[in-house]
């Protein structure tokens, strides 16, 4: 303490060399030159070698190969590949992450078991842990030779425990996707899109684009949802009573539609209103999965059309949603409407005849089929069975050899009863007649059948009348699809027509499906006059 200040400072302190001005040698001259004194004492030691300078900045440093629990976890999941173990009692599994080392031993053979269990078809009850250590298998590749085969996996294990563990939804949705976009998979997002609650993002925008552009009729509530500026989950109608009907006929509505444009205007509405091109999005991988990134990275780029950013397409679904809302608060009673619901008048028309088509089925199915007597067919039918009744009842005589008296003779009791169209045949056939047996109609019948059918005729429109003789053909459905969408309607709204009329004067159906019923087939010629 006493000499602080007198000594000098560390930065005071000048290290003096002996040498100076002495110039650097160059790094690949480092091996031969050398200092005098170094290189005679090299010499006196061992005068018949050279002496090397290890060069530290021309060395490679190895790098070891990183293990990772993940890689760990596939490695001995492929070891476990074909393991089975025999039945056995469940033992409950609660685990974040599991894998095998979490397990003992009597859920280890547990496991095993019921892993085979799942691989031939049969999912017994079991507990949360194990079915997500088995998708992660799934996922890493193992238990699978083709991708398609693991993905049929994925999702017949989702489907058969979801109703069982709500999580599921949560987590397995993303991953099957993941799965299809890493294997290049060419297989609907439908399915994951209807069974995962409150999907939205990259995966509602891929579906959406697939079925505008491919498969209307494969549209959902959900992913439409994402198209609607209307949130219609803050409707008292969809509160209510009416959100099975909401779920049911939007999707339907909007398929409707495209077919109507496209019929009309030859183009679909991704194709009048298009969106903007694809944007590469990046998709992280089998999020919160124990997954190793070394089989198929860490994520992937997906080309994403942004259709739900389409202003005139949005703007044309949203009026959709309320148009339907509307119309379905019609036919359901419900009080009050949605106002300034704008669309086109031709639009408004075809979705109320929709409409009122498919509930008059749903009413049709809840009561049953419907009843209808006719009077005209009743009749004929009693008359039928009168004479039905008459050829299978024969009074046997009191007396054999009468009976033989009566064969023999020419003039018997059994020629009189029976009529001359059959009296030809044996009285074993007789016996063998069909239930319904046809009987030649009277001229009055036949002359009351053609003013019928000539009187169906005269009220179908000239649309109408081309549909039923075209429905006729080899082709019939394909040449009554032409002639709808050049009359601006659809072929089953054609078809409620005419059976309308059928049954207001014939007394049933004219078409059943998409074929004439055989009975009415007389009406074709009516139809030629």
């Amino acid at each position: 303490m006493n000499n602080e200040g007198k000594l000098p400072h560390f930065t005071e302190l000048v290290w003096e060399s002996t040498e100076s001005n002495v110039p650097i040698p160059p790094r690949e001259a480092a091996g031969n030159v050398q200092p005098k004194s170094a290189a005679a004492k090299v010499k006196k030691k061992e005068p018949s070698k050279e002496t090397v300078q290890l060069q530290l900045w021309d060395m490679e440093e190895k790098q070891e190969p990183v293990t990772t629990t993940e890689s760990q976890f596939v490695h001995r999941a492929r070891e476990l590949v074909e393991q089975r173990e025999a039945a056995t009692l469940f033992v409950p599994f609660k685990s974040y992450w599991p894998t095998y080392g979490h397990m003992t031993g009597a859920q280890y053979r547990w496991y095993f078991f019921w892993r085979d269990e799942v691989r031939h078809g049969r999912y017994p009850k079991t507990d949360l842990s194990y079915i997500f250590l088995h998708v992660y298998e799934l996922i890493n590749g193992v238990g699978w030779e083709e991708p398609q085969e693991g993905y049929r996996q994925l999702s017949l294990l989702w489907e058969a425990y979801r109703d069982q563990y709500k999580r599921l939804d949560q987590y397995l949705g993303g991953w099957i996707a993941d799965f299809a976009f890493v294997h290049k998979l060419d297989v609907p997002l439908s399915g994951i899109v209807a069974r995962s609650r409150g999907l939205a993002g990259d995966l509602a925008e891929l579906e959406l684009m697939r079925c505008l552009t491919a498969a209307p009729e494969q549209l959902t509530f959900a992913v439409l949802t994402v198209m609607s500026d209307y949130d219609i989950s803050k409707s008292k109608f969809y509160t209510g009573e009416g959100k099975a009907a909401a779920e049911r006929y939007i999707p339907q509505v909007v398929a409707l539609i495209d077919a109507y444009v496209a019929r009309k205007h030859g183009s679909k509405l991704v194709e009048m209103f298009p969106p903007g091109p694809p944007v590469p999005r990046e998709r992280y991988l089998f999020r919160s999965a124990v997954y190793d990134i070394s089989l198929y990275g860490y994520s992937v780029l997906v080309p994403v059309v942004r259709i739900s950013k389409s202003l005139p397409l949005r703007s044309l679904i949203t009026r959709l949603f309320r148009l339907t809302e509307n119309k379905l608060r019609e036919l359901m009673g419900f009080r009050g409407r949605l106002k300034d619901v704008k669309v086109d008048a031709d639009m408004d028309d075809l979705v109320t005849r929709f409409l009122k088509r498919e509930f008059r089925k749903a009413e049709q199915a809840d009561k049953g089929p419907a009843v209808v007597i006719d009077k005209r067919k009743l009749e004929r039918l009693e008359s039928d069975s009168e004479i039905v009744r008459t050829l299978l009842t024969i009074e046997e005589p009191e007396d054999s050899a009468e009976l033989e008296d009566s064969e023999n003779s020419g003039d018997s009791e059994l020629d009189y009863a029976v009529p001359s169209f059959i009296k030809e045949d044996p009285i074993e056939e007789v016996y063998a007649v069909p239930e319904t047996i046809s009987v030649p109609a009277s001229p009055a019948a036949a002359s009351s059948a053609d003013n019928e059918w000539e009187a169906f005729a005269s009220v179908l429109s000239p649309l109408q009348r081309q549909a039923v003789s075209a429905l006729a053909d080899e082709d019939g459905m394909k040449a009554v699809q032409k002639l709808a969408a050049a009359g601006g309607t659809m072929p089953e709204l054609l078809f409620d027509e005419i059976n309308e009329l059928a049954m207001d004067m014939l007394g049933d159906l004219l078409i059943d499906g998409e074929e004439l019923t055989e009975e009415f087939m007389p009406v074709l010629q009516y139809l030629k006059r």
